[in-house]
């Protein structure tokens, strides 16, 4: 009976030993994903609070390596290849350092992903995939919590800037989206291709503004097809516009507003009556 209660005891004394309280983080986890083209970035982070301190200078020294966030390192992953200022960034993912300066920081794109937080005595540079340089600058508002975001994005490039209390750094990234979309187009293309095939291979090289003969051909295929829609002959319009040929433009327009008046669809309506003005003047 005495072996049994000691068993008891000891086991309950394991339990409160061991056992923890889950709580709120100081310095919350975040994930921020990001498309550019038909790329994706995304970016695991923790976010700590400024609570009225001095940031770059104070809390994060300079010269000293930085973990870009709290907690556990900061990771980037790309998957695809990707070019940063000059660097070729290969698909996969990174630990994501800084060297902080007042007048210009040392991003690093770190191969080591096993460190917690900066590494410290652990990090070594030499396990650098590469490093750039950055000019901070100081913004008009105040950000409480660091922020990892992605802005000026197009289907090629995206700037990231990290922000926390009243500095900013950018980042440029950069795709080459033109040379997916080709291989993209061709695959489409090559494989059993219906009117819709041709007519979004045309529409985005109407969109890049790229190789318009060629987009032409893409959408009298699609429109052999059976594609005969308003928003096909509304690119063919805008195809034959940029190539010089509005008399063939007019017509392509007035085919896409009979059939968008015929559908109700104000809004190409309204484009194709406008355009339709417009290049009446031009030839």
């Amino acid at each position: 009976m005495l072996f049994r209660t000691l068993i008891i005891f000891l086991i309950s004394f394991t339990v409160k030993v061991t056992a923890q309280i889950t709580h709120p983080k100081a310095s919350p986890f975040a994930t921020v994903e990001q498309e550019i083209g038909l790329s994706e970035i995304s970016v695991e982070y923790s976010r700590p609070a400024a609570k009225g301190r001095e940031i770059f200078g104070g809390l994060v020294p300079y010269g000293r390596i930085w973990r870009v966030g709290a907690n556990e390192s900061t990771k980037i992953t790309v998957d695809t290849d990707m070019v940063v200022m000059e660097n070729i960034l290969p698909k996969g993912t990174y630990a994501l350092y800084a060297f902080p300066e007042a007048l210009e920081w040392q991003m690093v794109f770190h191969t080591n992903t096993s460190h917690w937080g900066d590494g410290r005595k652990n990090y070594n540079p030499s396990e650098d995939l590469f490093r750039v340089k950055v000019k901070p600058h100081k913004t008009k508002f105040h950000q409480e919590n660091f922020l990892i975001a992605f802005d000026s994005i197009t289907h090629n490039s995206a700037n990231m800037t990290l922000t926390w209390a009243n500095t900013q750094v950018n980042i440029p990234f950069s795709v080459d989206t033109h040379a997916q979309m080709e291989k993209e187009i061709l695959r489409q293309i090559t494989s059993n291709p219906t009117a819709q095939t041709y007519y979004e291979a045309a529409r985005y090289l109407q969109e890049q503004e790229k190789d318009y003969e060629r987009a032409l051909a893409y959408l009298n295929k699609a429109l052999e097809l059976g594609g005969d829609t308003y928003y096909f002959h509304r690119v063919k319009s805008l195809v034959e516009a940029a190539l010089g040929d509005y008399r063939s433009a007019i017509k392509s327009a007035e085919k896409s507003l009979e059939i968008s008046k015929s559908l109700e669809k104000d809004e190409f309506v309204r484009m194709n009556e406008r355009n339709i003005v417009r290049w009446r003047r031009l030839y």
